[in-house]
């Protein structure tokens, strides 16, 4: 049984996030861990009526997130109706990437599934920042759903990747089971540099195509001009509808993914985009 991650700030964002995943899962067994962070509100103690107004404010604020949480569970065991899948409930008075790191290593959570939502100015700069830090410390996959996305089958997938990763990787199993499970077609796409495969990378290529030999794949090679056009124009020319890299670190992904405009890109990108943890970086098990 899988379990995923799916934090709501009670948007319809969050909601929008939340049911692609279970449509994406839907002929899996999975527990949904809902999570709903609240931050601590900083104390004045100066006086027992401020000490006890803040306890009375922090209680409502659970209250509401509790409220908020069994809300959204029932809508979606309504909706869905999946006997295949649980909702387990979770309220923390904690900062959100603390949070999220802490849930991850204490209920083994393979998968964390969160929205997008395109914005300007200083609420892009927060927005984005949230999901990107989510992507660069979790120590699980990611899915970064847009806001206006509706779902589809991830029919036509492109895994961005310049073969220095690892096969041993405890996540590509997650990526082959999507494609096994939706009849998807891999578009493995390398970004040409200027320079050869080294015998090590030609030898992870050789590798992933007998990792993936049951399921339709293609690799494809096209010259470096600018990556982030490289990609958009791959999606766009393909019909992309599902997007996957791995991060690795002080790599092709970092510099991908980590520059002001694929953090422009990570907020506004149009289809699900997965990341998946270098195998260094994993959580132990």
């Amino acid at each position: 049984m899988k379990n995923i991650l799916l934090p709501t700030d009670f948007s319809n964002n969050a909601f929008n996030a939340m049911e692609y995943a279970v449509n994406l899962f839907k002929d899996e067994e999975c527990t949904f861990h809902l999570l709903n962070t609240y931050t601590p509100i900083a104390y004045n103690v100066a006086t027992v009526a401020d000490s006890y107004s803040t306890m009375m404010i922090e209680e409502i604020t659970r209250k509401n997130s509790e409220n908020g949480l069994e809300e959204i569970a029932n809508q979606l065991m309504e909706k869905y109706n999946n006997p295949k899948h649980v909702f387990v409930k979770h309220a923390a008075l904690n900062l959100f990437i603390s949070e999220v790191s802490a849930m991850v290593e204490e209920h083994m959570v393979d998968l964390i599934i969160m929205g997008t939502k395109g914005a300007t100015g200083a609420k892009e700069i927060f927005l984005g920042t949230n999901t990107l830090r989510t992507i660069k410390n979790a120590k699980c996959a990611v899915i970064a759903v847009p806001e206006d996305f509706s779902y589809e089958a991830p029919k036509e997938i492109l895994f961005t990747t310049d073969f220095n990763f690892s096969l041993e990787n405890k996540f590509l199993p997650l990526l082959k089971s999507i494609c096994t499970k939706h009849i998807s077609r891999l578009n493995i796409l390398n970004i040409y540099w200027g320079e050869p495969l080294t015998a090590e990378q030609e030898k992870v290529k050789a590798d992933l195509d007998v990792y993936f030999k049951n399921s339709a794949h293609l690799f494809h090679i096209t010259k470096y001009a600018n990556l982030v056009e490289a990609v958009v124009e791959f999606q766009i020319k393909f019909k992309i509808n599902f997007m996957v890299m791995i991060h690795n670190r002080h790599s092709f992904f970092e510099n991908l993914l980590f520059t002001p405009v694929i953090k422009r890109l990570v907020c506004h990108t149009s289809v699900p985009f997965m990341v998946i943890p270098a195998h260094s970086q994993a959580r132990n098990e």
